[in-house]
């Protein structure tokens, strides 16, 4: 799958906050073996991010987080249950940000982490990679309040949900949030319901 690929110009078109988009001048590789014609592409770059699947294996419930997001808000309540998550400051670790987010979100602090994926979440369009860990906790890894940053605006609610409910509100399409169904459809599959 390794193809030629050349980048004719790159240029910064808006920077703000953690987003960035770049305009991309570019000739691909086509299948049979040609260059493509000269075409022109926006790419958001946010960096990369995490996501966390808390399992209370001893009580078998999720923690899982509440809250809005305005990008919903046209399409639906703006308001969504999700996977804690966070996004990887540079230069730092995906398994050290997803123990700190972990904490800021629900208070928690997970156990071993372990990793189920790392996806491309819009790849036409975005280049941010989200990491999706596994990680057990019991009520005793809690060490804080949990509700995310008031300096970010965050108002985060965390919810324990019964693994099966988890289960049962992904299949009847409830939850909306792509990290939250690979982290739930990979519980399921695992036989841990």
């Amino acid at each position: 799958m390794n193809r030629t690929v050349n980048i004719l110009h790159r240029e910064q078109v808006f920077k703000r906050f953690v987003f960035r988009i770049d305009e991309l001048k570019l000739q691909h590789e086509r299948f049979d073996g040609t260059m493509s014609a000269e075409i022109t592409r926006l790419v958001l770059n946010r960096g990369d991010s995490v996501a966390m699947l808390l399992h209370d294996p001893a009580k078998n419930d999720l923690l899982l987080c509440e809250q809005f997001r305005a990008p919903t808000l046209d399409k639906d309540t703006g308001w969504l249950l999700e996977l804690p998550a966070g996004v990887v400051e540079d230069g730092e670790d995906p398994e050290e940000c997803a123990r700190r987010e972990a904490v800021e979100e629900t208070g928690f602090s997970p156990r071993k982490l372990e990793r189920i994926a790392c996806v491309y979440l819009s790849p036409g369009g975005s280049s941010e990679r989200i990491f999706v860990y596994y990680a057990e906790v019991a009520l005793s890894d809690q060490i804080g309040a949990g509700g995310g940053l008031v300096e970010e605006g965050e108002d985060i609610g965390l919810i324990r949900m019964p693994v099966e409910e988890a289960i049962a509100k992904a299949r009847a399409g409830e939850i909306q949030d792509a990290k939250t169904l690979i982290g739930i459809q990979w519980l399921e599959l695992r036989g841990l319901k």
